[in-house]
């Protein structure tokens, strides 16, 4: 068994809300449940009876109670929620309007802005209003190209105030990326900031606001929030109008909640598209409100008097998943550029001045505070903090080390992992129990995760594929311009009919504890950041110098690296200038997260009989593990070029 790194007393147990809601379950339907294991084995075999009390403890606002919890947990997918309810997402995270601080802000210009939750409620009627006027409805598409400031907040809230749908992308992503996103749900509404800072440059984002523009017709009003100055010449900008004279200047009007079904669309994410455009997740608003409230109030534990900071991206589904912790009346911290400028130390001391009590980060970043030897807990005052939560990619063993050595003893270290295509989590922290070193603590309430084997087994103890074996609220309602369904099923029910597989390899150990290993699928995961393989292949394979190319993860020092393979044309060859045209256009089109560490040359690439190309087999190879299935490529012979690379060998 692994090291126990970290475990709450008894008297820390029972205050949690984790706690709090076993007594309320075993009470109310005569149980002993008496550990979290069998509370959550109770959860997933009475789906219905626990979605119900979750329903009652997270306290959900509606107009119109729900006839059924669910009406059958045979569909997978298709599963109905809480039909009947009628409610809105952003009345249950505006239920406060006091003068508790909702927002902080803090930019590279370490200048804090803070609003309240009467400010907060204030500003979001503006803006609805203003949104109402401009004859947004119910089932618009109102998206943002947005840094990670209040702003950018306050739009996603009086956009779902009308029902209509919200859908972001940071403003580091191409034109291209963009459009990828964006062209497929036809926005009504824009809103865009005139710039944003990175790592102390400040970066103009209107010269490219105009490219989405020249190719998005359906954008009729573009709202530009000022950020890098107070009012920028937006002549140029198609439908353009300043923020601040975009929102009404009447006294501020009344906010009205549209009530609409608990499957009411409320978000459009992204997910990383290995076959072409970016497939558009489409979650909904009951759905995302009650599982981020579980997670929020049982898994977090977090309180109205807590304060908590997610190191995101709007692009980003923790950026969702923090801004639902308004709905439990907490101060949300929001961070917008480098966490490292203007040092390695930038994102502690913030943590120390706004009191931070819940730190959210990813392993890249810890392990990036161990490399550069940093020891918070000397150098600040972190009293406050309680916990830190990582995602994007595992946490590796010495990661832990790390945390309870040099940042804090007494605290709750979770590693958790979930994504886009559920926006929440399969597996996440729990703190009523211990923190084992380089462990997930636990599966998450109601979701029923095991780990299978090529046979559907359920597996203890082994490395499996993720799967979930019942429905759970958050599941997608649907993908966007798929009316029948098929991408859906293709993309999560393919491999186990009725059961969702996630592309991750895992472990479930005797304690419930879980540890990941990484992608199954062929989906890429530098630093914890997912990205489809197709985006880069548009971009490489339109230079007239790359005949076709292939793109994979490769594990390297505790994460994954990117490495673009291109067969050249037979008039061309890999020169340094041209990976250096590679890598700027990969960057200007897509993202910097695009970027490949490595790109190589090879004369050929693996495809299948019926011409897919074959991402995994070629990940397998340069992994030194066997490729079983030859007899499926159409020219098997390829792979054997990508055997003992040099410049792959650690």
């Amino acid at each position: 068994m692994s090291t126990i790194m970290w475990q709450p007393t008894s008297d820390q147990v029972h205050l949690t809300q984790m706690d709090q809601f076993r007594r309320i379950v075993n009470k109310k339907f005569n149980l002993q449940i008496d550990s979290y294991e069998n509370l959550h084995d109770w959860s997933v075999n009475n789906i219905r009876q626990f979605w119900e009390e979750m329903w009652g403890y997270g306290d959900i606002i509606y107009s119109e109670h729900y006839k059924e919890v669910v009406d059958d947990l045979t569909k997978m997918p298709g599963a109905k929620w809480f039909s009947g309810a009628r409610l809105n997402y952003a009345e249950n995270l505006l239920r406060f309007r006091d003068n508790k601080i909702a927002l902080v802000f803090q930019g590279e210009d370490q200048q804090v802005r803070s609003l309240t939750y009467a400010e907060l409620y204030d500003a979001v009627a503006r803006l609805a209003h203003a949104l109402r006027e401009a004859g947004v409805v119910p089932g618009d598409r109102v998206a943002g190209v947005m840094p990670n400031m209040p702003e950018a907040v306050i739009a996603m809230l009086a956009t779902a105030s009308i029902g209509a749908i919200w859908s972001s992308s940071s403003p580091d992503f191409g034109i291209k990326g963009v459009l990828d996103r964006f062209s497929q749900i036809k926005p009504k509404v824009l809103f865009a900031a005139n710039g944003y800072f990175y790592n102390g440059k400040t970066f103009n984002s209107l010269e490219k606001l105009e490219g989405i523009l020249n190719e998005l017709p359906s954008v009729e009003k573009v709202v530009v929030v000022p950020y890098t100055e107070e009012r920028a010449d937006i002549s140029t900008i198609r439908n353009g109008i300043h923020h601040e004279d975009f929102i009404s200047d009447v006294d501020v009007p009344e906010l009205v909640f549209e009530q609409l079904p608990f499957d009411h669309p409320l978000y459009i994410m992204y997910s990383s598209g290995t076959t072409g455009l970016p497939k558009s997740i489409v979650h909904s608003a009951g759905g995302t409100l009650i599982q981020h409230m579980k997670e929020l109030q049982l898994h977090t534990d977090l309180k109205r008097e807590d304060t908590i900071f997610y190191f995101t991206t709007c692009g980003w589904m923790m950026w969702n998943w923090l801004v639902s912790s308004l709905a439990v009346g907490a101060t949300v911290v929001l961070y917008d550029g480098s966490p490292f400028y203007p040092n390695h130390n930038a994102m502690w001391k913030m943590i120390q001045d706004l009191g931070i009590n819940v730190f959210g980060t990813s392993a890249k970043f810890i392990a990036a505070c161990q490399e550069a030897e940093l020891i918070p807990g000397t150098e600040f005052n972190l009293s406050k903090l309680r916990a830190i939560l990582s995602t994007g990619s595992p946490l590796v063993e010495e990661n832990f080390d790390y945390v309870y050595k040099e940042i804090k003893e007494d605290i709750l270290l979770a590693s958790i992992s979930g994504g886009t295509d559920i926006i929440s989590c399969f597996a996440l922290g729990n703190p009523t129990l211990p923190v084992y070193r380089g462990e997930l603590q636990c599966r998450g309430l109601g979701m029923d995760v095991h780990a299978f084997d090529n046979a559907g087994e359920r597996l203890i103890g082994e490395k499996g594929e993720l799967i979930c074996a019942s429905p759970f609220p958050s599941m997608p309602i649907y993908f966007w311009n798929d009316p029948d369904g098929e991408k859906y099923r293709d993309a999560y029910f393919g491999e186990f009919s009725g059961v969702w597989t996630h592309g991750d390899y895992i472990t479930v150990n005797e304690h419930g504890g879980v540890m990941i290993f990484g992608r199954s699928d062929t989906t890429l995961n530098p630093g914890g950041v997912r990205i489809g393989t197709a985006e880069i292949y548009r971009v490489v394979e339109a230079l007239p110098e790359v005949a076709d190319s292939l793109v994979v993860g490769q594990k390297w020092e505790d994460d994954e690296r990117v490495i673009l393979f291109v067969k050249m044309n037979e008039d061309s060859e890999l020169t340094e200038e041209l990976v250096d045209t590679i890598l700027k256009t990969i960057r200007s089109e897509c993202s910097p997260r695009h970027v490949p560490a490595v790109v190589l040359s090879v004369e050929d690439i693996p495809y299948t009989i019926n011409g897919k190309k074959v991402e995994i087999a070629a990940k397998k190879i340069i992994h030194g593990e066997e490729v079983l299935n030859r007899d499926a490529l159409a020219n098997p012979e390829s792979l054997d070029l990508y055997r003992e690379i040099m410049d792959l060998e650690s």
